[in-house]
């Protein structure tokens, strides 16, 4: 294949171009934002959890401090008939005197026995509350540092989008002078040789694979024609020759 010597140098300035691009796709794959976000969404979740169990447990509570409060005025309201029936004196008989004094004790001492049920559940509901509550500010702490890097993360996003919008524009420009058989064979190789299809030849030094081209290799490519497109014994890269060459 041959090519001119200047469509050959313009190869490597869309090789930078393409090499910018892959570093700025690389860039905003790779944002620091986004471990961080990933790591606050996790606890985001993680809280979130827990506060759907704190106040699962509050409602729960709450049903049950009901249930126990229901529990203490049905016996207090029990209690209160029966003591109206005894200050009435409409009870005579000295055994049901005896059995309503007995049942009045034993509602009285049911009533304190609920009474410390409805204590106790309501000392685990306001554990709750407060559990919900500490929950409820951990997550809008969190939530508002997962915002905060997401609009670093957007915003690293829009300087990164407009750069790449430039350099494709310019490579775009750049390879629209070069040789369609010439820039197919270098499409070919960057996409076989991750990324770099074509490499400058610096002081007998293949930059593509870094390797020294020997004497016999020098002298092949001092010999070829200026626009003959040569390429690199060892990664078989496109060769640009340049006046920095050693040729």
């Amino acid at each position: 294949m041959n090519a001119a010597p200047a469509d050959q140098i313009r190869l490597l300035d869309v090789q930078a171009l393409d090499l910018r691009l892959t570093q700025l796709a690389h860039r905003r794959s790779n944002l620091p934002e986004l471990a961080e976000i990933q790591t606050l969404q996790q606890d985001l979740t993680q809280q979130r959890d827990l506060l759907i169990a704190a106040q699962t447990e509050e409602s729960d509570t709450a049903r049950e401090q009901t249930k126990a409060e229901g529990d203490v005025d049905q016996v207090r309201q029990r209690a209160a008939r029966d003591q109206k029936r005894l200050d009435s004196g409409a009870v005579t008989s000295p055994k049901d005197l005896e059995n309503l004094q007995h049942e009045i004790a034993s509602l009285a001492r049911r009533q304190a026995d609920l009474e410390d049920v409805v204590l106790e559940v309501m000392e685990r509901r306001e554990s709750a509350q407060q559990r919900a509550a500490e929950l409820t500010e951990r997550v809008q702490s969190v939530q508002a540092k997962a915002d905060e890097a997401a609009a670093r993360r957007d915003a690293a996003y829009a300087e990164i989008d407009a750069e790449v919008a430039t350099v494709s524009k310019e490579r775009e420009l750049t390879a629209a002078d070069i040789p369609a058989d010439l820039l197919a064979l270098y499409e070919k190789l960057r996409g076989q040789q991750g990324g770099v299809g074509a490499a400058r030849l610096y002081q007998r030094r293949c930059e593509g694979c870094r390797l020294e081209l020997n004497i016999t290799e020098v002298n092949d490519v001092r010999a070829a024609a200026a626009d003959a497109v040569v390429r690199c014994e060892n990664c078989r890269r496109i060769l640009v020759r340049t006046p920095d060459s050693g040729l």
